[in-house]
């Protein structure tokens, strides 16, 4: 994916303080053991949309629990203050913030949390993290932080263009893999209309010769700068096909089980790319795509946009462009059981 002289919606917004302010009527709630202990049944980030603290009009977490009885959010992103070490959006502190509260509340709540690494814009620890057994100590000081059950690796622009930072990330990762065996693993990047592009490949394929065991690498099928008019749910089935026959390849797996490895991660609504729409019948589809074939991990892009645009609004950070109602496709993502 390129960027451009827009920002790009998905994954280039600063951190705004009217977003943090309104985010942030959360209370912390009381039996946070409890809670948290019987979280959900389901492996931790199997459907877990991603909430940006930092970007437009974040919902209240634990308002949108209530409304469509998810349990379980992607939180957006983790990066690095400029050297080796984890920040929110690279400036709000690890622990004792808004981001602390919101998981505290989500916990509370009976939910749980997948920590997101990376993303489009900001400095990426991959990049300021000069070796494999630092940038491993900065993913375990966040796992460590927040007693996670799982984390995303969003490698996307110079983490993913790069094959020495590739090959970082994995190296890293399987010291996470090694020190942490009930956590879960997901690496989420870029794709084609029918598959990961060479760069993608190249970093499976690093995975596979390392021998790093992750649960699912997953594709983001959006903001493929086309042109024309994109059937988004076809090639969402056709990008997914193309990762698994790369996981196939790359592990020596049966087509069955490296569907079981794989996920992705879609956009609801309009996209960055013009001519790109996926509607609410595109992605109940694309639920039931990962059902038939017990994907490993759906999540979409993101819970911050799940409603209509008001008066004098286009899609962006705070809505998706199309007609539905508010948290639709949070409500169909909540239906996904592996």
């Amino acid at each position: 994916m390129s960027s451009s002289a827009t920002p790009r919606l998905r994954r280039t917004a600063l951190a705004a303080a009217t977003g943090l302010t309104a985010a942030l009527a959360l209370g912390l709630g009381t039996a946070a053991g409890s809670a948290h202990a019987a979280a959900t049944a389901l492996p931790s980030g199997i459907s877990a949309p991603y909430l940006y603290l930092g970007w437009g009009n974040p919902p209240s977490a634990t308002s949108v629990m209530s409304a469509t009885g998810i349990k379980q959010f992607t939180m957006a992103f983790m990066l690095s203050d400029g050297g080796c070490n984890p920040k929110w959006d690279g400036g709000r502190a690890l622990t004792g913030g808004t981001d602390q509260s919101t998981i505290n509340a989500i916990r509370n709540a009976g939910g749980d949390v997948t920590v997101s690494f990376g993303g489009y814009s900001g400095n990426k620890l991959g990049q300021k993290c000069t070796s494999a057994s630092a940038l491993a100590g900065a993913y375990q000081k966040v796992i460590d932080a927040y007693s996670l059950k799982s984390i995303d690796i969003d490698i996307e622009a110079g983490e993913f263009s790069n094959a020495t930072v590739r090959q970082r990330v994995v190296d890293a990762l399987k010291t996470v893999r090694a020190n942490n065996s009930a956590l879960k693993i997901y690496v989420t990047f870029g794709t084609t209309p029918t598959g990961p592009d060479s760069a993608g490949k190249d970093l499976i394929k690093k995975g596979a010769a390392a021998g790093l065991n992750i649960d699912a690498w997953a594709v983001m099928p959006f903001d493929y700068d086309q042109g024309g008019t994109t059937d988004m749910l076809a090639t969402t089935k056709s990008a997914v096909d193309g990762l698994k026959n790369a996981v196939a390849s790359a592990y020596g797996l049966s087509s069955d089980a490296a569907y079981r490895k794989v996920g992705l991660s879609s956009m609801n609504g309009k996209t960055d790319s013009a001519g790109e729409t996926v509607s609410l019948a595109d992605f109940k589809s694309i639920v039931s795509y990962a059902t038939g074939h017990h994907l490993a991990r759906v999540s979409f892009w993101a819970l911050n946009r799940d409603r209509k645009c008001g008066s004098g609004e286009s899609a962006g950070d705070s809505c998706s462009g199309i007609t539905q109602n508010t948290y639709d496709f949070t409500k169909a993502l909540a239906a996904y059981t592996g």
